[in-house]
């Protein structure tokens, strides 16, 4: 197959995407063009997919972004199998779109990769102004229901179906597991890995860290937001935490092995609610014990696995005591750490699912070919 993977949002690198999306249909040998912001995030495209570059979509106008976008999918759309869109803002390119390859009669298998709830995120989204997101959410809800009608959805999460009416296949944000056991976890290094925002716990994260200092050392990776960069820069040169910025994930994960402990300190949000932090899959994947706040999905693999600690929300206090607990018992932690592992191997591995991925848009692609739609004449 042909396949175009288009986003304008996520970050090239975005493990979704490149490392696991990508990496699969690249396994079952089909060839990939990647449409993504890379001279927005300066980087350049891995030497094996195609890639072709977007700007980048950030804070509120978009219209350079989507008017790019439109152009691409016009353009490329007719010459591949399958669209396999990563952004709910890629909704808006799509009408007009539709109708032109409708009309055309080479019309691509287009699917939508659901990555979060977007009705729920406005919240956090300090950008978009108070009195416009209830109506905007609304708007989101019945873009989700066209979307539904006129496309193929993809789920990151279970949780994800109850918005829509049909089922979808459900492709989870799990890790690749290192297949031998990892490097025991320490006693001086603690790990944080993802995005950095408000609502994810970066001030909790940085007051940790001043807690645990000079004893535990934290390093942090991952890009962050604007209104958090400044108490990041300040910290990591003060030499409360190491930042490390955003790093590509296979050079990420290559931290976390040997740490103490990983840390999840995500807020109460809604869009939290029924999402599963990928950075807890990846330390348990790595043999990290977890210490996290109770999101719900978060709280039920440490629980459930016994593979770390759960703290209340927006507390560092807690946060550092649980990692002195860990420090303090090293029984405690290779116990925890084991069994994170061990989970993640025979549940949470993507290894397991990569080849699931790949195969349902192969069947999407041969139904199509099966049922062709048929070009639409002028009058």
């Amino acid at each position: 197959m042909r396949i175009l993977v288009v986003t304008v949002v996520h970050h090239p690198e975005d493990a979704r995407i490149l490392h696991r999306e990508i990496a699969a249909l690249r396994q079952r040998g089909h060839r990939v063009v990647y449409a993504a912001p890379f001279a927005a995030r300066q980087v350049a495209p891995r030497p094996y997919v195609e890639g072709v570059d977007l700007p980048r979509a950030a804070g509120r106008d978009r219209r350079v972004a989507l008017r790019a976008a439109r152009a691409l999918l016009a353009e490329r759309g007719p010459t591949v199998d399958v669209v396999l869109l990563h952004d709910p803002e890629l909704l808006l390119a799509l009408p007009g779109t539709l109708r032109r390859w409708r009309h055309e009669g080479r019309a691509p298998v287009t699917v939508w990769d659901v990555h979060e709830d977007t009705a729920a995120a406005l919240v956090m989204k300090r950008w978009v102004p108070r009195p416009l997101r209830p109506p905007l959410r609304l708007a989101v809800r019945a873009a989700e229901r066209l979307a539904e009608r006129h496309l193929r959805l993809l789920l990151a999460e279970d949780a994800y179906q109850h918005r829509f009416h049909r089922p979808h296949p459900v492709v989870a944000n799990l890790a690749t597991v290192p297949p031998e056991p990892p490097e025991p976890p320490g006693e001086d290094r603690v790990v944080y890995l993802g995005h950095l925002s408000r609502a994810r716990g970066t001030l909790e994260l940085i007051e940790t860290a001043r807690l645990l200092a000079p004893d535990v050392h934290v390093e942090v990776i991952g890009g962050a937001d604007p209104d958090v960069r400044g108490a990041l820069t300040e910290a990591d040169r003060d030499g409360v935490l190491r930042w490390h910025g955003y790093l590509p994930n296979d050079r990420a994960l290559d931290l976390l092995s040997g740490a103490l402990a990983g840390l999840s300190l995500l807020h109460d949000q809604p869009n939290y609610r029924h999402s599963r932090p990928t950075k807890v899959v990846e330390y348990m994947a790595h043999g990290v014990p977890v210490v996290t706040t109770p999101t719900p999905l978060a709280a039920d693999l440490v629980e459930r696995y016994g593979c770390g600690l759960v703290v209340p929300y927006e507390d560092p206090a807690s946060a550092a005591e649980a990692v002195r607990r860990l420090r303090a018992d090293p029984e405690m932690r290779s116990r925890a750490a084991t069994r994170g592992w061990v989970a993640a191997l025979s549940d949470l591995n993507w290894a397991d699912r990569a080849t699931e991925f790949a195969m349902c848009l192969e069947a999407w692609v041969k139904e199509a070919d099966a049922n062709p739609a048929p070009a639409v004449v002028a009058r």
